[in-house]
């Protein structure tokens, strides 16, 4: 199995709750590609707790069966969809993939 885990820090908002209706918006995307997705065998969301922090502010975690399951995902449509939505609001992200 292989695991994906993906750190993003969002650009910065002029209050905290238009920062948390774009995690939330975020989140609900990801998510929402559980289903949709036939390589996808697992996913989660977390989103620190800590909205003020200078940390990252979502944790997307999701498994694969093999890299070449992972590698189909990354071009799938509807991960690309999604990807371009956190593009819009992402100053930064952080990958790891590894074998479990």
């Amino acid at each position: 199995m292989i695991n994906h885990v993906v750190l993003f820090k969002l650009k910065k908002y002029d209050s905290e709750s238009e920062k948390q209706n774009v995690i939330s918006s975020i989140e609900d995307a990801l998510l929402g590609l559980s289903g949709k997705i036939a390589e996808l065998k697992y996913i989660e969301v977390g989103v620190n707790y800590e909205l003020t922090t200078k940390s990252h502010d979502i944790c997307l975690v999701s498994h694969f069966e093999t890299v070449e399951q992972l590698d189909a995902y990354r071009v799938h449509p509807e991960h690309l969809k999604v990807a371009e939505l956190i593009g819009q609001h992402v100053v930064e992200r952080a990958a790891v993939d590894y074998e479990f």
